[in-house]
This record gives structure tokens, C-alpha cells and sequence, in this order.
């Protein structure tokens, strides 16, 4: 079985949702908090969970201290693990933290447009093929979002050029927080580390769907997207 390691930081709060998530898409998991985590926890790990949260509480700016404990903790083995063929996911504040940590192509994830706390369930399309955490997915499905400082900005083109390129692997099918080319997601250039926005724990199982009728699939779509990873590693 493929081992999935959680890392929890002060105010992360989805870790453990998350942690159920993976297992029944077939991971052992394991949460840690941030300090108990060395170079040598990695070891054994075949993926690196950033759960969605407020980790300390957002101040400063979101996921800024987390990036600086990370590194401190880490060093270079998060990089090191990518580089020898590790997956790492950031979910919400975890993709604020991903790109903080320049895991992901360049980019930042500020206040919403509205400048208000948005919490909804938005439609998304797939903008890449290559993508382990969305393969199972269809082209279009929907998730639900919780953040205040979700909207993704870059420089002038650089969000216009990740969508050609396929970096920006995941887009809001409507304009709700003013992200640039409606990105939701970002992956880097092999695929295996992925930031989104959106929570896909929080809609594992068909019956947590706001409609009790929904039938689209056995279960909802938060499900196929751990399960990806799963086969992804498997194979």
C-alpha cells in the first residue's frame, strides 16, 4: 500500500478528514505534527499531504510560516523527494503553502476579489491529461471551497501561459473569487506536486453532496481524485 504522510501544523484542521480520504482510496496514512518532522521522516513516504486549515492562524500571510518551519525541519528533502519520484498534494491553505515554497510554478493566492470568506461548492473543469490526481475525474465536476485568500495572481501572461501549458491543470468553470484565467490548481512540471483550492476531502462519500439525490458516480468526486494518486503509485 502506498503511505501518505499528513503534516499538521498549529490551526491546520482538515488533516483528519483528509487522512480518511486517503485511506479509503488505499493509503496507510500517517498525521505529524511539524515538530516532530526531520530529514529522515520522509523515509518510506510515497506521498506528502499539506492539509487545508489556517496554519498559525494565517499572520503575516497564508502559509508564510509554515513555509519557514517546513524549511527548517526539512531543508532540501522535500525537494530531494520530489526529485527521487515523491508526490506531494497542498489542499487550500496547503496550496498556499506549496507555492510559498516554490514547489509550484510562480504564483501567489491572495485576498478574494469580494475581499469576503467564501465557502461554496464551485464547478471545475480539467485543463491537463497528464495529471495523476485528476485522471479519474471527468472533464467537468464540482467541489466545495472555504477560503479567504484563494484567488491566484501572477505575473503579467504568467497565469494565461500556465493554462496553455497545462501547469494550470485545474480552472473554476464560473469566476467567483477573480482568479487569474480562473485557476484552481497548479501542478509543476512532472506532475506529481499539485496544489488546489478546492477541498476534494470533503466530498468523498456521494451522500455528503448538497443534493441527496446526486447520482453521477459511486462516490463523489474528492474520492477519484486520492484514488488517481493511489493507481498512479500502484502502477
Amino acid at each position: 500500500m502506498p503511505h501518505a504522510l499528513l503534516i499538521k501544523f498549529p490551526g491546520t484542521n482538515c488533516d483528519l478528514e483528509t487522512s480518511r480520504a486517503l485511506e479509503e482510496a488505499g493509503f496507510t496514512t500517517a498525521v505529524l505534527p511539524i515538530s516532530q518532522l526531520s530529514e529522515q521522516t520522509l523515509e518510506g513516504v510515497h506521498l506528502v499531504v499539506f492539509s487545508g486549515g489556517f496554519s498559525y492562524g494565517d499572520y503575516v500571510m497564508s502559509g508564510r510560516i509554515a513555509k519557514l518551519m517546513t524549511q527548517q525541519r526539512l531543508g532540501e528533502e522535500l525537494r530531494a523527494f520530489v526529485k527521487r519520484g515523491g508526490y506531494v498534494l497542498g489542499i487550500c491553505n496547503g496550496f498556499q503553502i506549496l507555492t510559498q515554497l516554490e514547489l509550484l510554478p510562480r504564483g501567489s493566492l491572495i485576498h478574494n476579489q469580494s475581499g469576503r470568506f467564501i465557502c461554496r461548492w464551485v464547478p471545475l473543469k480539467k485543463n491537463s491529461t497528464r495529471s495523476p490526481y485528476l485522471a479519474l475525474l471527468p472533464e467537468h465536476f464540482e467541489l466545495p471551497v472555504a477560503h479567504a485568500e484563494g484567488r491566484f495572481v501572477g505575473e503579467d501572461g504568467d497565469a494565461e501561459k500556465y493554462v496553455k501549458e497545462g501547469q494550470g491543470a485545474l480552472l473554476y468553470g464560473t469566476d467567483f473569487n477573480g482568479s487569474s484565467a480562473g485557476i484552481a490548481g497548479l501542478q509543476d512540471e512532472t506532475g506529481r506536486v499539485f496544489g488546489l483550492m478546492p477541498h476534494p476531502e470533503r466530498f468523498v462519500s456521494k451522500d455528503t453532496h448538497y443534493d441527496r439525490d446526486w447520482n453521477k458516480a459511486d462516490k463523489g468526486w474528492g474520492y477519484y481524485l486520492f484514488k488517481g494518486v493511489a493507481e498512479a503509485l500502484a502502477a
